[in-house]
């Protein structure tokens, strides 16, 4: 079967909500029940054959094509199947991911990975601010699975992430792993100011040094044998993290601020 392939045929003026079409929502759905689901268009109701050109069978693997920054959660919620974008998204890719793949080949807007719990999402491009966090209410941001960006992120990467991997190959914009409960975060660009900004527990990998407040404490350098076991586990993601060899780090703690556990890994090349 061909994947079930959704056309992006309309001059969206307003971004749609897209959290029902995925492999999840539609897995018993016939063509009709897909082409007449409603999708809230400004103060008006679309069907999604309106909206899409909408070709193949296959609704555990959804291919989206020549999509814009206005298509936000793109598979949300979903459990299992494949979702890939063949362009841009816009915010709250994955949102709540319990399982499945999502693949975005272009940029992301906001909140991508917001909530997630368990999968694999991959954004060629770059995201915007609050990868891997909480929406807005909860005290609790990605709980699981794996998030490889090939590009760049905002702001407050793993802001309140209490589980999961988040591999950054580019640079990552200010308050990076703020408020972090737990999980890995690995950046191997540049990061901004106030990096680790109560963080609790936690591990954040880097490869630069930024300027750390006070309250992120030198422990000095250490050889972490388990490091290479780690890099070597990156290898099916596809991701430059799995080329890195050294276990020598030097290491921070805190934030000393809010009696901090969490750690800074600076890797140390060639050493």
């Amino acid at each position: 079967m061909t994947a079930l392939t959704f056309t992006l045929n309309k001059q969206l003026l307003f971004n749609i909500n897209c959290s029902a079409v995925n492999p999840s929502n539609l897995a018993k759905k016939s063509m009709s029940e897909i082409a007449s689901i409603l999708i809230n268009h400004g103060k008006n109701q679309l069907r999604i054959d309106e909206i899409f050109k909408i070709t193949g069978e296959d609704t555990q693997n959804i291919l989206f094509k020549n999509t814009n920054y206005k298509l936000d959660y793109l598979g949300a919620n979903m459990t299992s199947g494949c979702v890939t974008v063949e362009g841009d998204a816009g915010a709250y890719l994955g949102f709540g991911l319990k399982n499945g793949k999502i693949h975005c080949k272009g940029n992301t807007q906001a909140f991508a990975a917001c909530n997630m719990i368990s999968g694999l999402i991959q954004i060629d491009g770059n995201t915007g601010d609050f990868l891997g966090s909480a929406s807005s209410g909860l005290r609790k941001g990605m709980r699981g699975g794996t998030v490889i960006v090939k590009g760049n992120a905002g702001d407050r990467a793993g802001d309140q992430m209490r589980r999961g991997l988040i591999l950054i190959e580019g640079d990552a914009g200010d308050y990076c792993a703020s408020r972090m409960i737990a999980g890995t975060i690995g950046v191997l660009g540049k990061v901004g100011d106030y990096t680790c900004f109560n963080m609790k527990r936690g591990t954040l990998l880097l490869t630069r040094l930024p300027t750390l407040h006070a309250t992120i404490q030198d422990c000095g350098s250490h050889t972490l044998p388990f490091l290479n076991l780690m890099f070597k586990s990156f290898a099916p993601f596809n991701t430059k993290f799995s080329n890195i060899e050294t276990p020598r780090v030097q290491r921070f703690v805190g934030d000393a601020a809010c009696n901090g556990n969490g750690e800074v890994l600076l890797l140390l090349q060639g050493q």
